[in-house]
This record gives structure tokens, sequence and C-alpha cells, in this order.
């Protein structure tokens, strides 16, 4: 069994600081996933051309987000995989989430206040387990990782909602031993951003709504990403030859 790890939703009296990232916004549209990795690509261009960093792309959808962000900043990319534990009968509500690596979060507070028993935890754990694994055979193959270790390592999605993947993310990361992690997502809630902060190193969010109601609200595309598109994504290069 993975070791598992707890956060919980409750509320905060904290007052949020979005010091640090002066682009945020709480208007701003993205056209697709492809433009939202560009704009990230410029909140990240410092880092160009440095041979430390190395994208991680959340499978699906951060997969497109994180090759913008690879390319501009000529580092590797490389897929990792999170699946969500789904609500009994409510399939979108996150009460936890797992990572490639083993990697295991979940909510307490939620699974205790909709009264979710062990067993139907349990069975959500070895489902999603086994289709993480068929995807990663799929999107991976025999192909070589990169290697995390004292790497600065940046984890890309197409946005937060509940925070569980990126949690779950964050957990199997931390243990390969990077020298900083650091989230960048195009959109999220100010609850979880907060939370963020505690456990990566720097987090970047390009829009942060007044009112967050789903991640696809600030795209005009946002289309269910195929594992075709996946795999096509992964086999286009984001490091010059030669470099």
């Amino acid at each position: 069994m993975p070791t598992i790890s707890r956060w919980h939703t409750g509320s905060s009296t904290h007052r949020l600081r979005l010091a640090g990232i002066p682009s945020t916004s709480s208007k701003r549209t993205f056209r697709d996933r492809r433009e939202a990795g560009r704009v990230l690509a410029g909140l990240l261009a410092g880092r160009r051309g440095r041979t430390d960093v190395v994208v991680l792309g959340l499978a699906r959808g951060g997969v497109p987000v994180g090759w913008e962000v690879a390319a501009a900043l000529q580092a590797p990319l490389e897929v990792f995989l999170v699946r969500k534990l789904g609500v009994p009968n409510w399939p979108e509500l996150a009460m936890g989430a797992i990572a490639s690596g083993g990697g295991l979060v979940v909510n307490d507070h939620l699974i205790h206040s909709l009264g979710i028993t062990s067993e139907q935890l349990d069975a959500a754990i070895r489902r999603e387990t086994d289709e993480l694994h068929r995807r990663e055979a799929a999107y991976r193959g025999d192909d070589h990782v990169v290697e995390l270790g004292g790497k600065e390592v940046i984890l890309v999605d197409d946005g937060i909602a509940t925070g569980a993947s990126m949690f779950a993310a964050l957990q199997v990361v931390r243990a390969t031993g990077p020298a900083r992690v650091v989230v960048a997502v195009p959109v999220g809630p100010r609850s979880v951003y907060r939370r963020l902060r505690d456990e990566a190193d720097e987090v970047l969010l390009a829009v942060i709504p007044d009112r967050f109601e789903a991640v696809g609200q600030v795209f005009n595309d946002f289309h269910q990403v195929s594992d075709d598109e996946v795999r096509a994504v992964l086999a286009t290069p984001t490091v010059p030859s030669g470099a």
C-alpha cells in the first residue's frame, strides 16, 4: 500500500498574498492549452537554457501545456501520471489521488463527511492504479525516464480545482530528491494556491478567478486530450538538437 498523505478543505482566515506573480489576473482567458502554456513560459523565462531544469506535464491535459513551457525553456519534457480518486456516484469530485511512483493522497475531511467506506476507497485505488499503469505503458513504453534528483522540477497541469492531483505529484517528486519544485498552472482557486505554497518551493498561477467554478472556465477550447494527442506531443522534441 502506498504511503498516504492527507489534506483537508477547511476554510482559513489567513490572507492570501500574490507576491512574486505580477501578471496574475482574475479575468484573463486562453484560446487553448497551448496558449496557456506560452503564458506560463513567459513567467518562467528566466530559466531558459538552464541544464538543471526538467518539466513534468501531468497527463493528460498538462502535457500540451507543459510542452510549450519546456520548448520555451529548452528543457526536457516528461509525462507524469496522476489519477484522481472520484467519490462514488460523483466521479468529478476528488476524494484523493494516486501518482506515478506510488504516491497517494486522500482528503480525510471529505471522506468522513460523505460517509465513504474503506472498501469504497480501496476499490477506487485499485481501479485507478490499473488505469495509471495502462497509461504509463501507452505513453512511455520502454523510454528512459528523466532523472529528477538535484534538478529544478517544474510541475505543469492545465489547471487545479481541489489540488488532489498536484498534491499527489508533489509527494512523489519530493521523494526523488530534486533541488527545487515549482508548480505552474494556468488557473486555480485562491484556497488551493495558498495550500500549494506550503508544499512547493514556488507556485505560479496565471489566472486566479474572483469566483472559481471549473478549470475550463478560462479556456475557449478545453477539449478532452486523447492518448494519441499525448503521444504526439511527447514525440515532438523540446530541446534543440545538439543542446
